[in-house]
């Protein structure tokens, strides 16, 4: 049996592929985030989606999922794990648009989860520092705006 040689392409593409880098990177910062609220018993997508709810200023489930991202159906099972959880309880809305409000439970969860938030978030922006975080943020607001007229 002969072994052809790797193709050099590959090292580069494993080297510089955006959508590699950016999907390990978000995996390692959610993990960080995740271990850090473990006592809070939310994880940090549950988190941000509360504290997105709970500002009331999203009229439906499309454009809470256009606003982060998410695919609908995704978005729509973490809706359905926070409501089994009493956390969020739907509402009465015009039409067939779904909308969630956070429940007395919720808010209290958002509350407990607020201080683990904090210590994440001071430790990993801290640990590249305010303004490389600043950078890097409006870096990623970038890259999502390329992606989306990549689509």
């Amino acid at each position: 049996m002969t072994t052809a040689a790797p193709d050099p392409r590959l090292d580069d593409i494993a080297r510089s592929c955006v959508a590699l880098h950016v999907r390990m990177t978000a995996r390692a910062v959610t993990r960080a985030y995740d271990e850090a609220m473990r006592p809070s018993g939310l994880k940090i997508t549950q988190f941000v989606l509360l504290s997105a709810l709970s500002t009331g200023a999203w009229r439906s489930v499309t454009e809470l999922a256009e606003r982060f991202a998410l695919e609908r159906t995704s978005l729509t099972r973490n809706l359905q794990l926070l409501a089994a959880e009493a956390l969020i309880v739907p509402v009465a809305c015009k039409g067939r648009a779904s909308v969630y409000a956070v429940t007395e439970k919720g808010r209290a969860a958002i509350e407990a989860a607020i201080p683990y938030w904090q210590q994440a978030q001071e430790r990993i922006e801290g640990g590249l520092g305010r303004e490389r975080w600043s950078e890097t943020r409006e870096g990623l607001k970038a890259l999502r705006r390329v992606a989306r007229l990549a689509e």
